[in-house]
């Protein structure tokens, strides 16, 4: 399986989009598709949740399959979905690998793909009854309030609900699908941090026009106040714990809303709790939304803020950690958001200074990232997907 899993995924989604146009232009991300991150995460997703099977403790495999059941009732996956995929993905498995599928190989992996997809319709379902929505129906229409630009790539939208009533409650870290109809009738879906808006009852969410982006390009250049759109109810497995425990949080470039929601929540429930916060940005310009996280450090009289401009990708490549000389109080418990391969440096720095790995948190929203960066050092050593 591993060593034909690129051709499997390729022939599986050529199977799927052909059988069903339609989850190609509406529900699958099409940047992915294009660039070809999708086609290697669900067939990897599979190969991996079959090693944890055997070579991780059950609560190991328990939290990344949270993680992918929030994804998925984000955006109002149901159970059907799951038959559909394994009809056309195991149809790619035998055209692939044909003789070596021998029936006792087809069976025990549809009995892999069976224990995979029904803890993930049991946590789904749970999620939507706990949303109080019908199994899948997870979206609304809001209306765009106030719109807040920073520098010219990154922009905030203040959302409402159309009769005025307050939105749910969410909790730090979770976030919502933006579901987004582009000029050429197509719709696509992104995941995007929940922030507070201005007043109770509002949501508020911090979008970064991501160059070539289908959806980020389309939202900070046509949102404007007054827009109408369709968003999902929060969802998101990475909460802040609550508690007395210091909390370390690192972030870059959009990542940075993480922290924000955060300290905000902070703010009202947990002034005093210590706070260590450090973000990484290329440079004041690109720095999204200091004002606001200037404001609330000065409310919390236990916080420091570390702000360092340098470009942040290169931290992973040229091995070095933007946490080495970073102030850790201990038993913190540590979260870290942004792209992927800073979060694999600060994870990588984290560990090298003796931090233990279950202190260390993170959300990312790559395709297929639930199965590298938070996995021990020596096991995540190759790519997400």
């Amino acid at each position: 399986m591993e060593a034909h899993i690129g051709r499997i995924s390729e022939r599986f989604y050529e199977r799927l989009f052909t059988a069903a146009p339609h989850l190609c232009t509406d529900l699958f991300n099409r940047t992915n598709q294009r660039n070809r991150e999708q086609q290697k995460a669900l067939a990897s997703s599979i190969a991996a949740f079959a090693k944890l099977l055997i070579t991780e403790q059950p609560e190991d495999i328990d939290a990344i399959m949270a993680r992918i059941a929030h994804k998925h009732a984000s955006i109002g996956i149901q159970a059907g979905h799951y038959e559909m995929i394994r009809f056309h993905l195991f149809a790619a498995i035998g055209e692939v690998l044909g003789d070596a599928v021998t029936p006792a190989v087809a069976a025990a992996w549809h009995q892999v793909y069976t224990l995979m997809a029904n803890s993930l319709i049991s946590q789904e379902a749970a999620l939507y009854d706990s949303a109080g929505v019908p199994h899948g129906h997870v979206w609304r229409l809001v209306i765009v309030s106030e719109v807040e630009y920073d520098g010219a790539r990154v922009a905030t939208f203040v959302l409402r609900s159309l009769d005025g009533r307050p939105l749910p409650g969410f909790q730090p870290g979770q976030y919502i699908s933006l579901c987004v109809r582009l000029p050429d009738g197509t719709r696509q879906i992104r995941q995007y941090t929940l922030v507070r808006g201005r007043v109770p009852g509002e949501w508020a969410v911090t979008i970064k026009q991501v160059p070539g982006g289908l959806v980020s390009s389309f939202l900070v250049d046509a949102v404007r106040p007054g827009t109408e759109l369709i968003v999902s109810h929060p969802f998101g497995s990475l909460r802040i714990e609550g508690g007395h425990t210091p909390l370390v949080l690192i972030s870059a470039g959009i990542g940075i809303t993480s922290t924000l929601t955060t300290l905000q929540n902070l703010a009202e429930t947990a002034p005093l709790r210590r706070v260590v916060a450090l973000h990484v940005d290329h440079s004041p310009y690109d720095h999204a939304r200091r004002a606001d996280i200037a404001e609330l450090v000065s409310r919390l009289p236990n916080s420091q803020m570390q702000v360092r401009y340098n470009d942040f990708e290169e931290f992973h490549v040229l091995g070095r950690s933007p946490v080495d000389d970073l102030d850790i109080p201990p038993s913190a418990k540590i979260y870290v958001y942004g792209p992927v391969m800073f979060m694999r440096a600060v994870r990588d720095g984290l560990v090298a200074r003796g931090v233990p790995f279950e202190s260390i948190h993170y959300e990312a929203f790559a395709p297929g990232s639930w199965l590298g960066v938070d996995r021990p050092l020596q096991v995540a050593s190759g790519r997400l997907d």
